[in-house]
């Protein structure tokens, strides 16, 4: 990290200055009266208790859920609004301070570590339900807010926001990463679903992407800034509120499970029932392995075969010939009768059980630990990936069930290996590369939804190509010359 008056000069983190300038070289005191009227400054714009240097505090804003180890922040700072984030931004750019934004560390790419020291902004503080418009269908947030709170406080207005990446996470934070989740094969992602976002740039100033309160359905006017942030992951900016799109709650939902001989009979099956034009709410696929291991944890009796998880939304009429027509695809590709979960107590334990997945597979293997990898490709793709994935992994004597957003072509890989076996850990690392270049060798991106973070920053060069990265990096050069904004996130810029 760079401190100090001159951003070319590297000097000691903050950290460092306060635990090691303790000597009386001129040199040593210069640092450390820098470093303490940083942390004056921080404290004059958000108070005492805002201010965090506990090493506690620093290794839990430091990690993710990620396997990419602990890089605690030099400190951490509590703002409470738009203007403490603006304030604090000013002064870590006057001394050339990294800044990483923090939600609620759900993460799974290593996106919040702070690779250079720096101040972790944590906003979980900023927690307002703004501006919500039930005649509009929208609501602005501040990155306090996670999806089931928002839901919780919509539950009377006949709304909600169906985008459910499973944790519990910041939707700033999801917006940041263009999460998505069970939901998204029939709602979109958080790029389709956020109109419009407020953003404090590295210097402190603070925009609106598409204008200061604006919050229309659609527009064509000037460059799409809104989607420029959204994915960006903490590296052009804070978001520090995001205006959505909510939806009506359907008159009806329904969910079933089908059973099938072979990957290939589901994954076709997903295929087909898209292909039909069933405007399908989730559809979710879980190999053998996973739907025994959620058997196990969540206490359940499928049979032990690759399955299907379906969800329909709709009126009690379209139901029935949802239902109907996607039954017949399934039965014609060698599928179970559905196995109905109709009512809400039924319908909820069924789809906590597929969110439950990470900790189901973690259960297989006692004592080791979990890291989840995705990928996406186009649909036609999607059979012949899955099948090629499941030999890759019995290959290899790797233990990696496999669950997925099947109906957008997404799935995740939960290896579940053992920390202290080298030999198993490179398998695993070959194993995640070969899954993510056979995605991009089949026309798909290394990541449907996870985000780059420090883990794919590499095959996000070889999806890209150096035209598309120099454009990013040009982007990126633009809007955080100092390069502050969580740095040696999505692009590699030599400073690992």
């Amino acid at each position: 990290m760079l401190l100090g008056q001159t951003p070319a000069r590297p000097l000691l983190s903050l950290w460092g200055c306060l635990r090691h300038c303790r000597n009386s070289s001129s040199e040593n005191t210069a640092k450390r009266a820098v470093a303490d009227r940083v942390l004056s400054a921080f404290r004059s714009i958000c108070g005492e208790e805002s201010v965090s240097l506990s090493e506690a505090v620093r290794e839990q804003h430091g990690r993710d859920e990620s396997v990419h180890r602990c890089r605690p922040p030099d400190v951490v700072v509590f703002p409470r609004c738009v203007e403490e984030v603006s304030a604090l931004a000013k002064v870590c750019h006057k001394h050339s301070l990294p800044i990483i934004p923090f939600g609620t560390g759900t993460g799974l790419e290593g996106g919040v570590g702070a690779v250079k020291g720096g101040v972790c902004f944590s906003l979980r503080n900023m927690e307002q339900i703004l501006d919500l418009h039930p005649e509009d269908f929208d609501v602005t947030v501040e990155p306090g807010v996670t999806r089931k709170t928002l839901n919780v406080y919509l539950r009377d207005t006949g709304l909600w926001f169906p985008v459910d990446p499973g944790a519990d996470a910041s939707l700033c934070g999801m917006a940041a990463t263009s999460a998505s989740g069970t939901n998204a094969v029939r709602y979109g992602t958080m790029r389709e679903n956020v109109l419009n976002l407020e953003v404090v740039l590295a210097d402190g100033s603070v925009m609106h992407t598409a204008g200061k309160g604006r919050r229309p359905r659609k527009t064509s006017a000037g460059y799409n800034l809104t989607n420029l942030f959204v994915g960006s992951e903490g590296t052009l900016g804070i978001i520090t509120k995001t205006t959505l799109r909510l939806y009506g709650i359907p008159e009806a939902m329904v969910s079933a499970v089908c059973s099938f001989p072979s990957v290939q009979a589901a994954v076709d099956s997903t295929v087909q029932i898209l292909q039909a034009g069933v405007p399908i709410a989730r559809i979710e696929f879980l190999d053998d392995v996973m739907i025994d291991a959620c058997n196990r944890f969540s206490s359940l009796s499928y049979p032990v075969t690759p399955t299907l998880f379906l969800e329909f939304h709709g009126s009690e009429r379209s139901l029935e010939e949802q239902v109907n027509t996607s039954e017949g695809i399934t039965q014609s590709n060698g599928g179970s009768d559905f196995q109905w979960a109709q009512d809400v107590e039924t319908r909820e334990r069924l789809w906590k059980a597929r969110h439950d997945a990470w900790y189901a597979a973690q259960a297989l293997r006692p004592g080791c630990k979990a890291y989840s990898t995705d990928v996406c490709v186009p649909l036609s793709r999607l059979p012949q990936i899955v099948v090629e994935t499941k030999e890759d992994l019995i290959e290899n004597r790797l233990t990696g069930p496999i669950a997925g957003h099947v109906g957008d072509g997404n799935f995740h890989c939960l290896m579940v290996v053992d920390p202290t076996d080298p030999d198993e850990l490179h398998r695993v690392h070959l194993f995640t590369e070969r899954l993510a270049r056979r995605a991009l060798a089949m026309d798909g991106t290394c990541t449907g939804e996870h985000g780059v973070g420090l883990g794919k920053r590499v095959l996000l060069c070889e999806e890209m190509g150096p035209q598309g990265i120099q454009v990013m990096q040009g982007l990126k050069d633009a809007l955080d010359p100092k390069n502050l904004m969580n740095p040696g996130k999505i692009l590699q810029q030599g400073e690992l």
